[in-house]
């Protein structure tokens, strides 16, 4: 296998030495190009493609520091410590893309969605090729603690077609989310979302348990409509400016600032969110024609980044109230090392959250408490893999010390992070660590087809809606 991971990186190492945005908007103009779209047309949407990418990067950035900025100051005023720095997503996408394996394994997969694509098992194709990285940790992870290519690429190849998959079962909630009609090709295959099994599971148990808050709940557009200005996203983030501000005990003037910065960033990723949704017209045309001539009409979908949905404003009001729920939880929880600080806007989860409640504001805050504690136990597990794997492709950061630990507390895929421990140690012989991975892979598996069903279920209702209007 050694030749195939020396000639993945041969081919694919030079587009990806160039970035997320320029990559990804080469990989969206030959998508499109090769699908029989003009040139120039095709090249459009890949300008736009990119362009988002890069909005979507700078909004974050902003957001993510000004917020971190502003817990440091509460950590500071309260003394506490915690021994694995949080560098959030960047630099471990830094150090992931610095393994040789991360380009094999994007090319098995891209094999892989294209085997599914011609055998009927899936209508996306997966266009966010860059966002790989999310899967490839987990396998390097698995390899860290001893697993050899060959397993590790089958535990791979596993979670990449159930994350496929999903991106089919999403697609007519997010036509719902965006009231967007049923050709509407976006759709996502983000690891992010890997974590609607265990949200759905959760959104059952409230069902039964907390039924009654849901006369209290509401979506964005619910409030909006009732209250006007007090409900858009420029409010909800001076809201939550304010909240986190007073939790910092930061000046008047800080907490101003810091209000108005969310409510700008809120407003922002709407408008970034529309570039996604132009950006894929192009291919999105190309495909329908090719589907047509060569399926026979068959409707395919477009695996994009996860932000098209980022102008739903819960996804920003429930993580910025996660936000500090999460730091109390990363005090409080016996064994977690890592404080959150890059990853304190929790885009590993929130997203997914919007998908299993369909943007009930409440719910999403609760069942995200729940979660998080998976994010933060997750960092702390994979922390030494990380640091090591960082030290060994130059990329540590400079201004820590070097016996210093490194994580991310909201890195997408906790739950296959420790299925990938299990798996990992299991591939050493340890008769007790194979039946444990065994449970582990048969309790995600058995999790994921019934989540499968739900979702079934919920598609065949927005059918059945639509049929009678």
């Amino acid at each position: 296998m050694d030749g195939i991971v020396s000639f993945a990186n041969k081919i694919l190492d030079p587009l990806i030495q160039l970035g997320a945005a320029p990559m990804m908007t080469i990989v969206l103009t030959l998508f499109a190009w090769a699908f029989g779209v003009k040139f120039s047309k095709a090249l459009s949407g890949g300008l736009k493609l990119g362009i988002a990418i890069t909005g979507v990067g700078a909004i974050m950035n902003i957001l993510t520091t000004s917020f971190s900025n502003a817990l440091q100051e509460f950590v500071a005023n309260t003394g506490l410590s915690l021994n694995v720095t949080d560098v959030g997503w960047s630099p471990l996408a830094t150090i992931t893309w610095g393994s040789p394996y991360t380009l094999f394994f994007m090319l098995v997969l891209l094999i892989v969605n294209a085997i599914m694509i011609f055998t009927n098992k899936t209508n996306t194709f997966d266009v966010d090729i860059f966002d790989i990285w999310h899967l490839s940790i987990t396998g390097l992870f698995a390899m860290f603690l001893g697993a050899n290519l060959f397993w590790t690429t089958l535990l791979v190849v596993f979670i990449g077609v159930l994350k496929i998959i999903n991106s089919d079962l999403m697609k007519p909630t997010f036509n719902d989310l965006l009231d967007a009609p049923d050709d509407n090709p976006m759709t996502t295959t983000h690891m992010n979302y890997m974590m609607n099994p265990i949200a759905m599971f959760l959104n059952k148990i409230y069902d039964k348990v907390f039924f009654w808050l849901d006369r209290y709940d509401f979506d964005s557009a619910t409030l909006n409509n009732k209250i006007g200005f007090w409900g858009s996203k420029f409010a909800i983030g001076i809201y939550l400016g304010f909240f986190v501000g007073i939790l910092a005990g930061i000046s008047f003037k800080d907490m101003l600032t810091l209000g108005f910065t969310a409510g700008v960033c809120l407003e922002l990723f709407s408008v970034i969110g529309q570039w996604f949704i132009e950006s894929v017209e192009p291919l999105s045309q190309g495909v329908t024609n090719f589907a047509t001539k060569h399926f026979e009409g068959r409707q395919f979908n477009i695996g994009l980044d996860w932000p098209f949905i980022a102008g739903r404003a819960e996804i920003w009001a429930s993580a910025n109230v996660l936000a500090p729920i999460m730091l109390l939880e990363a005090l409080i929880l016996p064994k977690n090392g890592i404080l959150p600080l890059g990853g304190i806007i929790a885009m590993g989860l929130t997203p997914a959250l919007l998908v299993v409640t369909r943007g009930k504001i409440i719910r999403m805050i609760v069942i995200g408490a729940v979660l998080l504690p998976a994010f933060l136990y997750s960092g702390t597990l994979i922390a030494p893999a990380v640091t090591e794997m960082a030290k060994s492709v130059g990329a540590f950061p400079e201004n820590l010390p070097a016996s210093s630990l490194i994580s991310h507390s909201t890195l997408e895929g906790p739950i296959e992070k420790f299925v990938a421990y299990f798996f990992g140690n299991a591939t050493t012989g340890d008769m007790k660590m194979i039946i444990y991975a065994v449970i582990a892979i048969a309790i995600y598996l058995a999790l994921f087809i019934w989540y499968a069903r739900e979702m079934k279920k919920r598609n065949a209702e927005y059918a059945a809606k639509k049929q009678n209007n």
